[in-house]
């Protein structure tokens, strides 16, 4: 029997696959780090500023907190001024800072995991949350140097900070977070998206590969169907949240082998108040046969093994062990 490691490698490769990748079982994630302690957080009902200064707030009866965008709350009110309201983070910590964090690689076993980064937001959505989504769209087509410049010092941030991270904890596998799109299409054209986002990002994700990381793994839990030409540029191996909406079947068979695809389980669809098992099992059910055995992992689209009803991601995951039993 392969390891979850080995099984998923030979499930994206196109290999010889024992079983079904059961969603997020072969990520060891690693969170933490001195850099995201030192951004507030809050809990349902609480209100607070990250350590990007966006006001961050938690209603209850929503599934995660989120950027509030009023006027008075933006960060940047004005593109052209960007400048004076923008200050990253610190990225000036003592190294015994970062080991005691790091600590928790030596507690993965690499040869059944992989010690997994997991990190949010991207570029896209660190850009909208200084200024919230209508202004950034409408700031790509009425101010696009100063979007340039703006995608710019986020991307130098962010590839020190990646730097850092791989020095200290040595990730082999990169869980990156950016969302790209709604549930019926993507934020922007792919030309759009190729002139801003596209060569940032691969930016990013080359700095990752240049110290040790093997796999980018992508959430972009939304339609990004059009957009999966430039992940494969950008240098995405697996892209993680693909709605049902994209027609993932599809997807595969004109993709696989370039990048492979994590989810087709809609959280819309089993995530629900009312979930049965035998919804969860005929979703499964649908996703793994129209899929099948190679460049596909059956997940649900969110973005990390959770849900927001509590038994649903322990269904899902149930269902695709039976399907193994099955197909495999």
């Amino acid at each position: 029997m392969l390891t979850k490691k080995q099984n998923f490698l030979e499930t994206i490769r196109g290999g010889n696959p024992d079983r079904f990748v059961n969603m997020y079982e072969a990520f060891a994630m690693m969170r933490g780090d001195p850099v995201s302690a030192s951004s507030p957080r809050g809990k349902v009902g609480e209100e607070w500023k990250n350590n990007w200064g966006v006001t961050i707030r938690y209603t209850p009866g929503t599934p995660a907190a989120f950027p509030v965008h009023d006027y008075e709350h933006k960060v940047i009110k004005d593109i052209t001024r960007w400048r004076e309201t923008v200050k990253a983070p610190s990225l000036d910590y003592p190294e015994e800072e970062w080991l005691k964090y790091a600590a928790v690689r030596d507690n993965i076993d690499t040869n059944e995991q992989f010690a997994t980064l997991m990190m949010s937001p991207g570029i896209f959505e660190q850009a909208h949350y200084l200024m919230g989504i209508d202004d950034c769209l409408l700031n790509f087509y009425e101010e696009p140097e100063e979007m340039h410049a703006l995608i710019d010092f986020i991307t130098d941030w962010k590839v020190e900070y990646a730097k850092l991270q791989c020095k200290y904890f040595k990730p082999e596998l990169l869980f990156h977070h950016d969302d790209w799109g709604t549930q019926t299409s993507s934020f922007m054209s792919p030309d759009m998206f190729n002139e801003f986002i596209a060569p940032a990002t691969k930016r990013v994700y080359d700095t990752y590969r240049e110290n040790g990381v093997q796999i980018i793994v992508h959430h972009s839990d939304s339609y990004a169907a059009n957009l999966v030409p430039s992940m494969i540029d950008i240098g995405i191996d697996v892209f993680q949240g693909c709605l049902t909406e994209n027609n993932v079947p599809e997807l595969i068979e004109k993709y696989g082998g370039k990048i492979s695809f994590m989810g087709d389980i809609n959280n819309g669809v089993v995530d629900v108040e009312d979930w049965t098992e035998e919804l969860i099992a005929r979703e499964v059910e649908r996703a793994c046969r129209e899929c099948g055995k190679l460049y596909f992992i059956p997940c649900t689209t969110m973005g990390g093994p959770m849900s927001i009803y509590p038994g649903v991601y322990e269904a899902v995951g149930r269902q695709i062990d039976r399907m193994s039993k099955i197909m495999f």
